[in-house]
C-alpha cells in the first residue's frame, strides 16, 4: 500500500514547474514524496476549493502553493483550510520580477496566514525545508534528517572557504 502523502505542492500553471522542481526535489531528499498538482485560483476556483477543503482528510499536513503575477493561489487555499500554507511567489514575464506575486502572498488579512518565502527558486527550496521543519515537530526521523542537512550545509561552506 502506498504511503499517504503529507505535503502537497500546488502551482498555478505548468510553466511554474521549472522553479518548483527544486521544491519537489528537496522534499524527496528528505524522503517526502509530495502530491503535485496544477490548480489555478482564478481559472479553476472550484477545483481549488475542493482541493483545499479535502486535503486534511486525505492526510495532507502542509500545502506549498506557488503562483506568479497576483494569482494568489496560496491565499485562496488558506481561506478554505486550517492546514499550514507556505506560499512561493514566482516571477512572470509580465510582472516586475515577481514583486506583485510576493505582495499578494504576504499581504494576507488577519486570521488567514500564509507563510511566505522568497521569490523564485530560493523560495521554492526554502518552502520544502520549512515544510520539513513543520513535520519534524512530530517526527524524530525528520528531525535527525534536518540536523544532518544543516551539518552538510555548514561543511560545504567550510570547504568552499578552504578552497579560496
Amino acid at each position: 500500500m502506498a504511503e499517504k502523502k503529507v505535503v502537497a505542492v500546488v502551482m498555478g500553471s505548468d510553466s511554474d514547474m521549472p522553479v518548483m522542481k527544486a521544491c519537489i526535489d528537496k522534499l524527496k531528499e528528505f524522503g517526502i514524496e509530495p502530491e503535485v498538482r496544477i490548480i489555478s485560483a482564478h481559472r479553476t476556483p472550484d477545483i481549488a476549493v475542493e482541493f483545499a477543503e479535502s486535503a486534511a482528510a486525505k492526510g495532507i499536513k502542509v500545502i506549498i502553493a506557488a503562483a506568479g503575477m497576483a494569482a494568489h493561489l496560496a491565499g485562496a487555499l488558506a481561506a478554505r483550510t486550517t492546514l499550514p500554507i507556505i506560499g512561493v511567489p514566482l516571477a512572470a514575464d509580465q510582472s516586475p520580477a515577481g514583486i506583485d506575486a510576493l505582495l499578494s502572498t504576504v499581504q494576507m488579512p488577519p486570521g488567514v496566514p500564509v507563510a511566505s518565502m522568497a521569490i523564485g527558486k530560493a523560495g521554492a527550496v526554502n518552502a520544502a525545508v520549512f515544510a520539513v521543519q513543520i513535520l519534524a515537530l512530530s517526527d524524530e526521523k525528520l528531525t535527525a534528517k534536518l540536523s544532518e542537512f544543516r551539518k552538510t550545509q555548514r561543511q560545504k561552506v567550510i570547504e568552499k572557504d578552504s578552497a579560496v
